[in-house]
């Protein structure tokens, strides 16, 4: 899969989407995921154009890694997580939707995984106070 840069994860890079963002610093994005698997599913992506991991710098790796626990740590704080999935697909052959290397952060345990990978729309005023409340737990 060649890395597209019109794909929905560069718009959101360049403000051409919304998305519901949790956080954002110089090399990473997080936000919420609107075909969420759980309550409270978050992508955290790369400002690095890659498609998968085998792509991704050593530096962005180990930056997307660093938002990642910052927002799992949010989500078991804010919404009383016990256990954080943590999901990467590389490749269509492993169930990879969208051409950017993100990682799922997904509060819960596989078992609460109940759709199946970007297959359902979530509703839109939970997804977002679920957002309100993890964000405000990175802020704090």
């Amino acid at each position: 899969m060649a890395y597209d840069t019109n794909n929905v994860f560069a718009k959101m890079l360049r403000g051409e989407i919304p998305c519901f963002k949790l956080y954002e610093d110089a090399h990473t994005l997080a936000f919420m995921d609107i075909m969420p698997q759980a309550e409270g599913h978050a992508l955290v992506i790369p400002k690095e154009a890659a498609t998968t991991l085998f792509e991704l710098s050593d530096e962005a790796a180990q930056a997307v890694m660093r938002t990642v626990r910052r927002v799992g740590h949010a989500q078991k704080k804010a919404l009383g997580a016990e256990g954080i999935v943590l999901m990467q697909l590389n490749g269509p052959a492993a169930g990879q939707s969208v051409p950017h290397f993100h990682v799922h952060v997904i509060p819960g345990s596989i078992v609460d995984l109940r759709r199946p990978h970007a297959s359902v729309a979530g509703d839109i005023q939970q997804i977002q106070a679920l957002g309100e409340r993890i964000r405000a737990a990175i802020e704090a």
